[in-house]
């Protein structure tokens, strides 16, 4: 089931004019830019890269590492919180009791123990997070840093193989990420151009499926959009309305795209998850991040490259007047328990079975993780507050070696005790999995940032 919304659309090539024409040339000869592609790769790397596709389960507001992945019993009682470690299927290996069905899975991801960077404000660590770097980050305060905002991780994997007027390279479930009023930076193509900018869907457990972008003319419909011809005519439409903008070309790029996506049939059927067996979308759960999981796999099936699923929009938990978000400085465990652990536990472990029975986990990298972690030290509400210093994260498929712990943070949980890595290093080892080089980025204009994890592969 869909629902329609409408369409933002700002955009920059992802290559030159120059390869444009040459891709566009050979096609007339019968080779495809794909074709081109492989062969531009080919010439890059010896080896064929073990990754295409990346799932980021992006868990907004900061889950404690000390209360899933790092748990610390031998700690002081003010630190060490009321759950227990369980022993999972990868030797020595622990996470916490309430994430059972992780803990049978833990052959198949790495835990990374030591993240850290250099901010406890949502706003900027989110910036951090996403695109690796803080520049043109906005705080929660409205402060801005100075720099121009550096792409998302997917419009990086957009940039480098260059807009598809089909299928979106880099797909976000869910709504701006913002507390409160105010909306955070780095979620788009950044410096990549706006063409980059990630397709926007979500899912609503009433509604089903939503496309909030696809609602390209006021009084438009999917029914309507029928033809090229009904789609020149909405063009028109909006070029006379903005006939002075120098973004008609970037709304004809989109449009082309959302036409795809509204009229073809099997584009269509991507969306719509009553195609899959009742017993799998139990198995992923009825709610809104396990449905949104169940998509994700079905975007990356479908061609999509680089899927973002919010955990939520807002960082504040339902109980805070959010929808959801892991920021509970505040009743905590309670929440922790009743609610984020067992969603996260049975989402997450549904994905990595899904993608393993069909193939596509050893092609397709997933990462879960927040903009940071919780103070090891429990506040006097009964919850943690913000912790950038040290956080824990997971990564698997891809090439992804599991069953294994890169780095550790010292007996509290408060500061990396061997190998300090950054969200930049944790993505740099993703585009390595995928075959995006420095090479691949400072071609493409991009600034290559972190280093490779080499732990990991």
């Amino acid at each position: 089931m869909l629902k329609i919304g409408q369409l933002r659309a700002t955009c920059c090539d992802g290559w030159t004019r120059r390869e444009w024409l040459r891709a566009g040339g050979l096609s007339l000869l019968g080779v495809s830019l794909a074709d081109l592609l492989r062969g531009e790769g080919a010439k890059a790397a010896q080896r064929t890269p073990p990754a295409r596709s990346v799932i980021l389960l992006w868990l907004w507001g900061g889950p404690s590492h000390l209360d899933t992945f790092d748990l610390k019993p031998k700690a002081p009682s003010e630190y060490r919180g009321p759950y227990a470690p369980i022993a999972t299927r990868a030797p020595g290996v622990e996470i916490c009791e309430l994430l059972p069905q992780l803990a049978e899975r833990a052959p198949r991801y790495a835990l990374l123990r030591s993240l850290q960077h250099t901010s406890n404000d949502h706003g900027v660590a989110g910036t951090i997070g996403l695109t690796g770097s803080n520049t043109g980050a906005a705080s929660l305060s409205g402060q801005v840093l100075p720099g121009d905002v550096k792409p998302a991780h997917g419009a990086i994997v957009s940039r480098v193989l260059g807009f598809d007027p089909v299928t979106p390279r880099f797909v976000t479930m869910g709504g701006n990420l913002h507390q409160g009023k105010r909306r955070i930076t780095g979620e788009g193509g950044g410096t990549a151009g706006g063409l980059h900018d990630p397709f926007r869907l979500d899912y609503d457990v009433e509604h089903g499926v939503k496309i909030p972008q696809l609602d390209l003319i006021e009084g438009q419909s999917r029914e309507r959009l029928t033809s090229q011809r009904e789609l020149q005519i909405a063009m028109n439409r909006l070029a006379d309305q903005i006939q002075n903008s120098p973004n008609v070309e970037r709304f004809d790029q989109f449009y082309r795209q959302a036409l795809a996506l509204l009229t073809t049939s099997q584009a269509r059927q991507v969306y719509d998850l009553e195609q899959e067996p009742e017993v799998l979308r139990q198995r992923y759960g009825r709610f809104r991040f396990g449905q949104c999981c169940l998509l994700a796999r079905r975007l990356i099936e479908a061609g999509v490259r680089f899927v973002q699923v919010n955990w939520s929009s807002h960082v504040e938990s339902v109980e805070d007047t959010g929808d959801g978000g892991w920021d509970m400085h505040d009743r905590y465990f309670q929440v922790f328990q009743d609610r984020h652990s067992w969603m996260l536990d049975q989402a997450l472990s549904a994905l990595l079975d899904d993608l393993h029975d069909r193939g596509l986990l050893d092609e397709t990298i997933v990462v879960a993780v927040g903009e940071f972690g919780r103070t090891p030290k429990i506040n006097g509400k009964a919850g943690r507050d913000h912790w950038n210093d040290c956080y824990a994260g997971l990564v698997a498929g891809g090439g992804i070696q599991g069953g294994r712990v890169i780095g550790s943070s010292d007996r509290r949980g408060e500061y990396p005790a061997s190998q300090p890595i950054s969200p930049a290093d944790l993505f740099a080892t993703v585009f390595h999995q995928m075959g995006i080089t420095t090479t691949t980025l400072t071609g493409a204009g991009l600034t290559p940032q972190g280093a490779v994890i080499e732990e990991l592969l």
